[in-house]
Formats: C-alpha cells, sequence, structure tokens
C-alpha cells in the first residue's frame, strides 16, 4: 500500500514539475496586422513548441481547424484566419499556457475615409437565409442598396459573389492568397429576383464554404458567411495551367460597294468554376460589343473592293482539373429552370427523337439517380459507338449515329447530351480545343451533365475512349476517369449552344459548323459587300504556365 502511494506521490509532484516547466509563449509580432477572412497570418515569438500537438491558435475567440495550419515551428506560426470571425485578439495556447494578445483587423470591417458622392450608397446585407446551402439551392438576402435592376450592360451590371476556392497541390504558405470569389451563373438560372432591398439567387456551381459579397457600380458590400455543406459527393478544383492564346480572323475583300458592314462574332474563353481569370492580353480592334454571350462583336464598316482587314486577339485564362464523385444515394432533383432548360429538345440536340428515347429506356431501365443513369449512358456509349480521333463532316443528325455507330468528338459530345437530356438529366455540350504534349492545338468536344447539389460534371466520350493519345493525361483509366474528371489541357469556348441574333433584317449570316464554339452566327455581311474571303485562323499557344 506505502509503495502505491508512493508511485502517485512521485507521479504528482512529476506532473506539476512538468506543468510547471512549460514555458509561457510570446507572440512578438502578426502579419499582417490587417487583412482578409481566409487569409494566411503569420505569427513570430517564442516557447510555441517544435510541433503542434494539442496546441491551438484563438482569433477573435475561433480557434482554426487542424488543416488551417501550414507551419508550426518554436517561433513561428503560419494559420489561416477562419471565414467565419472578425477582428480580435489572437492567442497561442500551449500547454494551458496562454500567450500575451495582439490584434488581428478584418480589413472589411476597418473604418474607411468618407470619399464623393456615393458614401452611404454601397449595398448592405442584413441577413441570409438560409445561411447554409448546396449548388443550385435557392436562398434570400436582405438589406439595402441593392439597386432595382442587376444593370444591363457588363460595366454597369451588380452580382452575387460566393467564395470559390482550389487545391493546390504544392501550396506555399509564404504566399498569401487572395480570397476568390464566384458569381452566381447566369447559365445556370441563378439569378430568380433582384429589387433595392431583396435578391433572390441559387448558389452557384464551384462555391464553397466562406464570404458572400454583392458588387454594384456604388461598391461592395460587408461579407456576410455563407456555409456550403450538405453534398452528396464531392467536386474538387485540383492542378491549375495558365495559358495565353492567340487567334485572328482575316478578311479579304473582293467585290464591294458602299455602304456595306460585315459583322464578326468571335468567341472568347468563357469564365466557369474551372476555368478563370480570363483576361485580353491584346486585340487591335476594340469590340463594338463586349463579351455579349460569351462572343464579342466587331463591325467592319465600308469595306472596298481589294481591301484586307483583319481582327487579331490574344487572352490569358487559368484552367483547372476537375476530381468528382458521389457518396450517398438517392440524389435528389428538383424541377428547377436549369432541369427545365437543360431537359429540352432542341435541332443540335435531339432528345425527343423516338429511337433515342426508346435506346435511352433500355439503357436506364428503372433507375432514378441522374448520376447514375448519366453513367449508364456513358458506358454505352463507349461500349456501342466506334469515335475516331480526327474530325469527321459535321453530324447534321444525331439520331442517326445509333445507326451507323461511328462519329469524332463532336457527335459523341451530341449523343451523350441528347440521350442525358432523353433520361431527364439534365446537360449540355461544351466546345473548345484541346492542346496536346507539342503546345499544338486542335478542336475538341465534351459535355457537362448537372446534379442537384454538386453542380456541373463533365463527361468526355472521345477521350474516355482512348482514341485521343496526343494529350498528356493523369488518368491510368481513361474511360473511367473522363466521367465525372477532367484534365487542364483544354480551353472551353462555348458551354451549350450559344443563340445569337443577327444585326440585321437583311444581314447574309454565315454559320461554322463543328468549330470550337457551338454558336449559330460567325459572320454577317451587309448591304453592298458582295464578295469575300474570310479566314478564321487557328488557335496558338504563346505562352503555357503551371
Amino acid at each position: 500500500m506505502k509503495i502505491k502511494l508512493i508511485f502517485f506521490y512521485f507521479l504528482a509532484v512529476s506532473i506539476i514539475f512538468l506543468s510547471c516547466s512549460a514555458k509561457t509563449p510570446v507572440i512578438s509580432a502578426i502579419d499582417p496586422k490587417i487583412g482578409n477572412m481566409g487569409e494566411i497570418i503569420t505569427l513570430t515569438g517564442i516557447n510555441f513548441g517544435s510541433s503542434r500537438g494539442e496546441s491551438y491558435v484563438t482569433i477573435a475567440g475561433v480557434s482554426p481547424t487542424s488543416s488551417s495550419y501550414f507551419l508550426w515551428q518554436d517561433n513561428m506560426i503560419l494559420v489561416r484566419v477562419p471565414e467565419l470571425g472578425d477582428s480580435g485578439l489572437v492567442y497561442v495556447h500551449v500547454k494551458g499556457k496562454k500567450s500575451n494578445a495582439v490584434l488581428f483587423s478584418n480589413s472589411a470591417s476597418v473604418p474607411r475615409p468618407i470619399e464623393g458622392a456615393d458614401m452611404g450608397l454601397e449595398p448592405r446585407i442584413t441577413a441570409v437565409n438560409p445561411q447554409m446551402g448546396i449548388p443550385g439551392s435557392l436562398i434570400n438576402i436582405t438589406g439595402n442598396n441593392f439597386g432595382i435592376s442587376r444593370g444591363n450592360s457588363l460595366q454597369s451590371m451588380s452580382g452575387v459573389f460566393f467564395s470559390w476556392d482550389y487545391e493546390s497541390p504544392s501550396f506555399n504558405p509564404y504566399v498569401i492568397r487572395e480570397p476568390e470569389y464566384i458569381e452566381v451563373s447566369e447559365i445556370e438560372f441563378g439569378y430568380e429576383l433582384w429589387s433595392a432591398r431583396e435578391l433572390r439567387v441559387r448558389v452557384p456551381d464551384g462555391a464553397v464554404g466562406g464570404n458572400l459579397i454583392i458588387r454594384t457600380p456604388n461598391g461592395v458590400s460587408r461579407p456576410v458567411y455563407f456555409e456550403v455543406s450538405g453534398k452528396p459527393g464531392y467536386k474538387n478544383l485540383k492542378e491549375r495551367r495558365s495559358y495565353v492564346i492567340s487567334y485572328s480572323v482575316d478578311i479579304r475583300v473582293q467585290d464591294a460597294t458602299r455602304p456595306n458592314t460585315l459583322y464578326l462574332w468571335i468567341p472568347i474563353p468563357v469564365s466557369s468554376s474551372s476555368q478563370r481569370n480570363v483576361s485580353l492580353v491584346s486585340r487591335n480592334i476594340e469590340p463594338s460589343v463586349e463579351n455579349h454571350r460569351g462572343v464579342s462583336l466587331f463591325k467592319l464598316d465600308n469595306l472596298g473592293s481589294g481591301a484586307s482587314r483583319s481582327v487579331n486577339l490574344t487572352y490569358q485564362v487559368d484552367v483547372y482539373s476537375i476530381e468528382s464523385g458521389v457518396r450517398v444515394s438517392p440524389i435528389r432533383q428538383e424541377r428547377t429552370p436549369l432541369f427545365v432548360q437543360y431537359t429540352q429538345s432542341s435541332p443540335l440536340i435531339p432528345s425527343d427523337n423516338q429511337q433515342i428515347r426508346n435506346t435511352v429506356n433500355s439503357i436506364v431501365g428503372r433507375e432514378q439517380n441522374p448520376h447514375a443513369k448519366a453513367k449508364l449512358i456513358y458506358d454505352w456509349i463507349l461500349a456501342n459507338i466506334n469515335i475516331s480521333g480526327t474530325p469527321s463532316a459535321p453530324e447534321s443528325n444525331i439520331a442517326a449515329l445509333l445507326e451507323r455507330r461511328n462519329t469524332d468528338s463532336y457527335g459523341a459530345a451530341l449523343l451523350f447530351t441528347a440521350m442525358a437530356r432523353a433520361a431527364l438529366v439534365p446537360a449540355i455540350p461544351s466546345a473548345g480545343i484541346l492542346i496536346d504534349r507539342n503546345g499544338q492545338t486542335f478542336r475538341h468536344y465534351w459535355a457537362e451533365f448537372w446534379i442537384d447539389g454538386l453542380g456541373w460534371l463533365p463527361v468526355d466520350p472521345a477521350m474516355g475512349s482512348g482514341v485521343i493519345t496526343s494529350v498528356d493525361s493523369a488518368a491510368v483509366n481513361f474511360a473511367s476517369f473522363y466521367f465525372g474528371n477532367l484534365d487542364y489541357h483544354r480551353i472551353t469556348f462555348s458551354r451549350g449552344e450559344v443563340a445569337l441574333s443577327q444585326m440585321e433584317n437583311r444581314g447574309r449570316m454565315v454559320s461554322n459548323k463543328q468549330s470550337y464554339s457551338l454558336q449559330n452566327i460567325w459572320e454577317e455581311a451587309v448591304g453592298g459587300l458582295e464578295s469575300y474571303t474570310s479566314l478564321w485562323g487557328d488557335i496558338t499557344i504563346s505562352g503555357i504556365y503551371q
């Protein structure tokens, strides 16, 4: 009995000794002192410990998650500020001892000086209901100074923006990443109501938990936190690659009398959750209309016989690879405006064709899960349609592919889209270019289907079939990888059909089928422009950055 008492006595003394021997952590500096929610701060000082273990930091009373710590050394800590938080005191907690306090200020709440006549006109958010959602879910935002409408031009248009992020395989904790946002999407019918005091929007594809803001011509609102959770699976944006691309249109006039006009509808890379930061590097002519539905309209007036004109464009764009998967079943599918629009039939996507419907019914049977239906259709196409790696003649009858069983990436993408829509899975075709391992480009087509709660998931039947071998791919199993996943060796110029209206009733329109954008008008000649030729040059890569 005495031995046990002596043992416990020495154990208690050891614990007290060890506790007393732990040194109190001391913070000597914080950088930055003023910053944004979600960015990384650096704490320097002493006695933090050689590793984090059970030690932690609190910022305004909130403790960051374990994944928010990027470095923990005895004299330095790098930690991401929680998205949900505000200005407050920062402490380091080590073995029950708390450091001195330093102040971190949220830049969004730092008082700003009064400037100009717009003082007090910036939008203000008072409530978001609900405060949690998934891509496609509807939320209400109340407040004031939103404006009576979103506006009717890119320069004056207002918008609602959610936090956006990606997983970097080689994240440098010493580099502060600025918070990034993604706007509510018009392709997803995301804006349902816009008034001065109330907005009703749908959470966009690519949104993650974090700050929500409103931008208007009068300023930017203070951010509020919005949680994105409850997804039926995952969709992660991974590695990034930046491209600088150049392309041109050359016009030569043979016969023309004045007045005349030539309109050129030139597509630009689209912005999406996986293709971002589309920026103009240079162009030799200013457009008449900037970025209308993903194209810019150039107007060439009064061209004379023998004249030559060119439009030269250079853009930079960031492209991210996509990785996705489904965790739960069944998946709820609501009859939203997006569902109605992207399950409709069209001349390009004849989903109401009886042969397509019969084939789809035999493939999906009684399956109700939209993700499972899309996978069954994808697998059937790979098993039953011979997809070639080189473009063939433009396919005018997609349903005929079911008989001929032979096509290219264009026909395969449209066939998947039509069959998915026939199965009541919202889907769109995508068009653009692939970049091979030598930096050369060629036209390519794939598709996307929508899953409530996950967003748009990619499908590339041509790449999945394994016939395209000139593009570097991380895929081990092509058929498996290119359903729900996508590489970054491509640039998208259109998502879905781009329906443009001609400028003048007597205009003579030109369509370029099976080009790098699925738009119905490329050129429109008006007046005395009797004879001319146009050369739409290939897209060239002038820079690749990883």
